[in-house]
């Protein structure tokens, strides 16, 4: 029987969007180093959670796919030859 190593990070987020996404790389390589072939990334965790209420403040958040966060990741799966699940506000 084939096994499949998994990992599900959950990490603390800030407002500091380049902060939150290292933090999520630095994650995501040592759950690769333990073994992990499929790697799940909390929901919006490039920033702090804001969909408790509906502000539009917030759109601006939104990035388009392909864009940054998602060819980051892509690039970090590739590299560490994982499957990577992650959320990213949609524009």
């Amino acid at each position: 029987m084939t096994q499949l190593k998994i990992a599900a990070i959950q990490q603390k987020c800030s407002n500091d969007k380049a902060a939150s996404l290292a933090t999520s790389e630095k994650l995501v390589r040592e759950a690769a180093t333990g073994g992990a072939q499929l790697v799940v990334l909390q929901e919006l965790h490039a920033t702090l959670y804001f969909c408790q209420t509906e502000d539009t403040a917030v759109f601006e958040l939104a990035e388009p796919i392909p864009g940054p966060t998602s060819n980051r990741l892509s690039e970090l799966a590739r590299e560490l030859g994982i499957v990577l699940v992650g959320s990213i506000f949609e524009r």
